[in-house]
């Protein structure tokens, strides 16, 4: 299995029904290849050092989730989308010493990653 962030990048067009399940391990697929991308999300890495572009992650359910930055020891953050309705979004953001904040859909704030998953999984 390749490193997440030693995958090649994917900029081939892609619909929301065309995105992955599960975590793709042999490349990234780009925001910017996301034909129904948000602002919100091509915007997502700009304030952050770098201003990396968001790669695809998987899905949470409904949830589309991306992440800008790397995954651990730096700032990221994590944007998700329900796939029926694109303007339903959050994000999270992941600080270089493993705090997080954001908001899930139960409106409640999560300073972990793993807190707003389970947001994520348990909302409808």
């Amino acid at each position: 299995m390749t490193r997440y962030n030693e995958r090649p990048d994917d900029e081939t067009p892609i619909n929301t029904g065309e995105l992955p399940p599960t975590p793709t391990r042999d490349r990234n697929i780009k925001a910017t290849a996301w034909i129904e991308a948000p602002a919100s999300l091509l915007e997502l890495g700009n304030d952050l050092p770098g201003q990396p572009v968001a790669d695809y992650k998987r899905r949470i359910g409904p949830w589309l989730l991306w992440r800008s930055g790397p995954a651990k020891g730096a700032d990221a953050r994590y944007w998700v989308a329900h796939a029926d309705n694109l303007n339903r979004s959050f994000t999270l953001r992941l600080h270089p010493d493993g705090s997080a904040d954001g908001v899930g859909p139960s409106g409640v704030r999560h300073a972990r990653f793993r807190a707003w998953k389970e947001d994520l999984r348990d909302s409808e």
